[in-house]
């Protein structure tokens, strides 16, 4: 089996709701989903979700290889790009096409993908986290409660804005799972990089007097060494982070500083990427748990690795075109036996889509704010 080439294409993901973070907002819940698809001389095809940036420069890698010697092949992309480097959106491509090798491994050996990485099992436990930012507390009550439906009993909220409203929404939505589910949650609060290294201690430990938080995620800025430390130090929650980090070259110092107690990766950076991560952490007998994306495709490799946590579960539909074989039951992801990742992507479908989609543009989270980590005396008086 030879890789003859490649095809991407888009399609959209409706959450139903505005989405966001501390840093921002999709007010519209509209998101664009990428996708790749390697195709073989046998006709097989695996398909990818990801970043599609530099994706013509990575590519050439694997032009002609043997799809199925997926490990090499990601070091022999990470090899190509050797001098521009392999950080950011190029990582992002390195991830997609490796989700896809390994999609198009396990499709030859008819198999689905965790059973082909070695899971003795197919059920994986997850959290519910929904982007919920920009929620009112009704909408918030709303959306939690679907979650608490499927018995999940963690939940994460997006905050680190006021520490009012943030011990409100987690009253709240520990309510909400209590009364269905019949069980406190575990309650995990994300900040996304928005808080200084005091501002982070202050918040927490003012939420602390009140909550038992399970974990705050990305207190302080992703490769802020010392200030995550001081952090995991100064708070009773434990340290999760990693969704941003690229290459192990990012996660070797936070770990051997004692800076995370639950190491995260971020699902788009690819199957060998979480498999490597997961067994660092491993070896500081530290947790891993994967962030999530559409159709939650680390759920195979989470599986598998004896240190996984939980799986980030952020919506309960999939994007317009995309059928994934696996459902949420009483609170875990439990794949299916489709071979491969058990994604079907109608192409017709999507190409007949005409919503536009985006990350909510300059106002989104992707976009930092300018008042991130210096908002320890508040906020400024707007000069006339």
């Amino acid at each position: 089996m030879r890789i003859t080439g490649y095809r991407t294409l888009a399609t959209v993901h409706d959450w139903g709701r505005p989405i966001g973070d501390a840093n921002g907002a999709v007010n519209s819940g509209k998101t664009s989903v990428p996708i790749v698809v390697l195709t073989t001389d046998t006709g097989l095809e695996g398909v990818g979700l990801g970043s599609l940036e530099g994706i013509d420069v990575v590519f050439p890698a694997l032009d002609g290889q043997d799809p199925r010697a997926v490990v090499a092949l990601y070091d022999r992309m990470l090899a190509w790009v050797f001098k521009r480097g392999h950080a950011g959106s190029v990582f992002g491509a390195i991830g997609a096409l490796d989700m896809a090798l390994w999609d198009l491994k396990a499709k030859a050996a008819e198999q689905p993908l965790w059973r082909l990485l070695g899971a003795r099992d197919h059920v994986v436990p997850a959290y519910a986290s929904g982007l919920d930012g920009p929620l009112g507390d009704e909408e918030l009550g709303r959306l939690h409660k679907q979650f608490a439906e499927r018995g999940l009993r963690a939940v994460k909220l997006k905050g680190g804005l006021d520490v009012a409203a943030d011990l409100r929404r987690l009253d709240l939505v520990s309510a909400v799972y209590q009364e269905q589910t019949g069980h406190t949650p575990a309650l995990l609060l994300d900040a996304n990089e928005s808080w200084s290294r005091k501002e982070a201690v202050r918040h927490i430990r003012r939420i602390e007097e009140h909550v038992d938080l399970a974990w705050v995620e990305e207190p302080v800025r992703r490769w802020d060494v010392d200030g995550l430390a001081l952090v995991t130090q100064s708070v009773k929650a434990a340290v999760a982070t990693g969704e941003n980090l690229t290459g192990l070259e990012q996660f070797r110092p936070l770990l051997a500083a004692n800076a995370v107690d639950v190491v995260q990766t971020g699902s788009v950076w690819g199957i060998t990427h979480f498999l490597r991560v997961a067994s660092l952490a491993h070896a500081f007998d530290l947790p891993i748990s994967p962030v999530g994306y559409d159709g939650n495709p680390l759920g195979h490799a989470a599986a598998v690795v004896p240190n996984h946590l939980s799986i980030e579960i952020q919506d309960l539909t999939a994007p317009a075109g995309i059928t994934a074989d696996q459902e949420i039951v009483d609170g875990h992801l439990v794949l299916g036996e489709s071979p491969g990742l058990g994604y079907t992507v109608d192409e017709d479908a999507i190409a007949r889509l005409s919503e536009a989609a985006d990350w909510g543009n300059n106002a989104g989270p992707h976009v930092r704010p300018d008042r991130a980590g210096r908002r320890l005396v508040g906020k400024p008086a707007i000069r006339p």
